[in-house]
């Protein structure tokens, strides 16, 4: 029997065990040919295998186009994955800002901004839920991945139980094609189901997205205008308390020499406001005057203010450290404010402080 090249090059795309069983039937079709077949059978057995290699190349070129579609499926869903990573990127990128802003802006206007905090627990909330939300849409895609997967499995076992009838009997060679060719159909309709769920799923994604990227700009331009109105309020509070800070330091230049010289401290001269050039720099000194104490030359340095906090007074201190460097003399620090708590008080005398309360300037 005579076999056309057509069909011996569609044979070369066909899975290697599907090939052996086809050649192994040529064959025998061809003993039996040999044996008894006339010649109106030997026209007819001509065709059908011949339709048989149709049917074969057919059946190939449907497995390549499916292939070439799962191709294009998988770059389109990797993309959109990088969309979606990069877009919470960014918003994790502006949380990330906000947050700093917020730290650097909110120190001492704390019951200022308690409605803002709350507000900012509701984002965070609501951008968990989304976080949850996406989640279990991506599990559903992947359930839906391996509910293909399974289902490409189901196919492969139907074609290799095809293979296994078509060597035991030619008829059933047409019916286990028709399945698979079904199978196949079925395979490309629920892999088109699936692409629509998921860009319906994408859709979706960005929709909320969106929603969110327009809350989150609503909340920036609130924390602005928070913002704006926090730092007019720290300006008034500033202005008030430098009106009482030169008032007490006023009141320290007249006073404060008769509370230092109950420690034993007599100071010469005046004590007045300075600048000090330290370290190429000038710093203004509330109090400033020499004094003695206990026969020795001592430089006294103050500072007033409303109501004191650690982070001011270690920076006075080193300023003091600097001082006492720069002149060459022991220095005598005096911290004068209108309230001390216990715990600055305390740290105040830990730190080698004098503290004057501004009422003993009276």
């Amino acid at each position: 029997m005579s076999v056309s090249v057509g069909f011996i090059k569609t044979l070369e795309n066909v899975d290697p065990q599907l090939r052996r069983v086809l050649l192994e039937l040529l064959e025998e079709l061809e003993r039996q040919r040999e044996e008894s077949i006339t010649k109106k059978e030997f026209n007819e057995l001509k065709e059908v295998v011949h339709e048989l290699g149709t049917t074969v190349k057919e059946l190939v070129e449907t497995q390549k186009q499916a292939r070439k579609d799962h191709e294009i499926f998988k770059k389109e869903n990797q993309e959109n994955f990088g969309r979606v990573w990069q877009s919470i990127n960014e918003l994790t990128e502006v949380q990330k800002r906000i947050e700093k802003e917020s730290r650097e802006n909110f120190n001492r206007v704390w019951q200022s901004i308690s409605e803002l905090t709350e507000a900012q627990k509701r984002t965070e909330k609501e951008l968990e839920n989304f976080k949850k939300e996406t989640h279990e849409n991506f599990n559903r895609v992947w359930q839906s991945i391996s509910e293909l997967t399974e289902a490409q499995k189901r196919t492969e076992k139907e074609l290799e139980n095809f293979k296994k009838e078509t060597h035991e009997n030619f008829n059933r060679v047409w019916q286990s094609i028709n399945e698979l060719t079904e199978a196949q159909k079925r395979t490309e309709k629920e892999l088109e189901n699936f692409k629509k769920e998921t860009h319906e799923n994408f859709n979706r994604v960005w929709q909320s997205i969106n929603e969110l990227t327009e809350a989150q700009k609503r909340t920036e331009k609130e924390l602005g205008r928070l913002t704006r109105e926090m730092v007019m309020v720290k300006e008034r509070l500033e202005g008030i308390s430098d009106t009482v800070g030169y008032t007490i330091e006023n009141r320290a230049y007249k006073t404060l020499p008769q509370i230092l010289a109950d420690h034993g401290i007599k100071v010469e001269g005046r004590l007045i406001r300075r600048y000090l050039k330290i370290k190429g720099t000038e710093h203004q000194v509330n109090i400033f005057g020499y004094a003695q104490k206990n026969g020795e030359k001592i430089l006294i340095l103050g500072e007033a203010k409303v109501r004191p906090s650690k982070k001011e007074i270690a920076r006075f201190e080193k300023l003091c450290e600097y001082a006492s460097e720069e002149l060459k003399t022991p220095v005598f620090k005096v911290f004068v404010a209108h309230d001390f708590p216990p715990v600055i008080e305390a740290y105040l005398k830990e730190h080698d402080f004098l503290p004057v309360w501004s009422y003993e300037l009276e």
